[in-house]
């Protein structure tokens, strides 16, 4: 027990962790942990005129169309994605895509593992359902995220805790598409009508990029009606004051038989 306890708190004192396995022996080092801080958890953008498109849930089949959308109207998005939720990230289609999105200067950002909801989750499980999606996107990118989306929105103090611990913030979104919850194409764009109509200073909308629809009707209405009200559009991280985009980057990795879900 004490041995355990003294590896959890020279890691605590050493460093903040980028992409380590689960803490072992969890809950003597609660109190340690929470000491070290809370993650910031941002809701909308702070830089005006600004939009932060924002999808979710891949990466999947619609995310080259996606990237190219972006690419012709001069636009960068972020992409929160999971390890093993819609595709496995390993996939040799979902690599291409990913690398296809990070070279094109989008930004790449957490949705943990497996979009289980990481309130439900111990200790232990929440930093697996992170660091594993880490682990993919350091390998896949040669890119240690530096955001995180949790699962259906849903923290706690705990996954804060957990987030500061991995040097990440919490990103959540102050408009929703409403593509996840089952609004027609009509519904979305007529949401996003409102919303330019209301002009509000900055934008950050949550659309997922897991839905045809969304990729090859939604998206290009989105982008036509808010370009025409004058918003910029930019990264989570921009939005947010042109804060970094990773941690750190190096050379990407090559597949081989341990790149599995």
């Amino acid at each position: 027990m004490f041995g355990s306890f003294s590896f959890v708190l020279a890691a605590l004192v050493a460093a903040r962790i980028t992409v380590a396995a689960p803490t072992p022996d969890a809950e003597p080092a609660i109190e340690l942990i929470r000491r070290q801080g809370l993650a910031a958890v941002y809701s909308s953008c702070t830089e005006p005129n600004t939009v932060a498109l924002t999808f979710d849930d891949g990466p999947y089949i619609y995310e080259d169309g996606i990237v190219d959308l972006l690419d012709q109207n001069n636009i960068k998005g972020t992409f929160f994605v999971n390890g093993n939720n819609y595709d496995c990230i390993y996939d040799d289609s979902t690599i291409a895509s990913l690398r296809h999105a990070y070279a094109s200067g989008h930004l790449i950002g957490s949705h943990t593992w497996a979009h289980l909801d990481l309130t439900t989750l111990s200790w232990d499980d929440i930093h697996d359902q992170m660091w594993k999606v880490e682990l993919a996107l350091e390998r896949i990118i040669g890119a240690s995220p530096a955001w995180m989306r949790p699962p259906y929105g849903n923290y706690n103090d705990l996954v804060r805790s957990a987030a500061a611990i991995r040097n990440q913030s919490l990103v959540l979104w102050d408009f929703d598409s409403q593509d996840s919850v089952g609004a027609s194409v009509q519904q979305s764009e007529q949401l996003y009508t409102d919303l330019a109509n209301q002009h509000p200073n900055n934008i950050l909308p949550l659309n997922h990029e897991t839905y045809q629809t969304t990729a090859e009707q939604v998206l290009p209405f989105a982008i036509k009606t808010l370009k025409a009200k004058g918003y910029n559009f930019v990264t989570v991280a921009e939005c947010l004051g042109n804060m970094p985009a990773y941690h750190d980057t190096f050379a990407q990795g090559t597949k081989d038989s341990s790149w599995t879900c």
